[in-house]
């Protein structure tokens, strides 16, 4: 068993030193690389981090809705397991942007929070996966409890295209829906996007390596009841 786990386990260092490159450079082009924004000033490097971690929160819901379907069709543990284990990712990285969110309009606008379309639809994306956290946890093991979480997340995606098109689909609040911004802000951008999607994928493959580690727990310890 050590060796099969090693063997699982094997891929996450290189990813790691892959990920922590790519947020040195991420760091070098939103520091460095990028220019002071002229009105804003430094805060605006806030900037880079609020939508890349808004980027990488949607991602990570987009995998829930996708191993949610998979599992509903096939069946399959690895694919709740998925789900489950980006649900958790994507929920932090959103209170990530709903964090730097007001301290960016704070500093910028010299309000908190407004009720923004954005703004609003992500926090209801923000409440709906931390139920679907909440209902895990909560409801015993059991088919009925995947079966029942997966078509709670497939109904919760439907409010990630809202948050995604709010600020086209209504034009006011505090998120424009047209910018233009110095090519090398987009070029920071761009690395620091690539850069926590590779964060993402290295957090996925830990957690899912913990995962599968508690499993095999319970089944130990259900394996131990069934004996005595």
């Amino acid at each position: 068993m050590p060796e099969a786990a090693g063997r699982r386990t094997g891929g996450i260092p290189l990813l790691t030193v892959v990920v922590l490159l790519a947020l040195v450079a991420a760091l070098y082009m939103v520091f460095i690389y990028a220019p002071r924004e002229r009105i804003m000033g430094e805060v605006q490097r806030i900037f880079y981090f609020h939508v890349a971690s808004a980027w990488l929160g949607m991602l990570a819901f987009l995998v829930v809705f996708i191993g949610s379907i998979l599992y509903l069709w096939k069946g399959r543990l690895i694919y709740d397991r998925i789900a489950a284990c980006s649900g958790e990712i994507g929920v932090v990285f959103t209170t990530i942007v709903l964090t730097t969110g007001p301290i960016w309009a704070k500093s910028v606008w010299g309000v908190w929070w407004t009720w923004d379309p954005r703004l609003t639809s992500a926090l209801v994306m923000w409440i709906m996966y931390v139920a679907y956290l909440v209902l895990r946890a909560s409801l015993p093991e059991s088919r009925k409890k995947l079966q029942f979480s997966a078509v709670y997340a497939i109904v919760a995606f439907l409010d990630v295209p809202i948050v995604f098109f709010s600020i086209r689909w209504w034009r006011r609040g505090m998120h424009p829906s047209d910018m233009t911004i110095d090519p090398q802000m987009i070029h920071a951008l761009i690395v620091a996007c690539i850069a926590f999607t590779l964060l993402y994928l290295l957090l996925l493959r830990v957690r899912l390596d913990v995962q599968r580690q508690q499993d095999r727990l319970d089944q130990i310890r259900r394996t131990i009841l069934e004996r005595e």
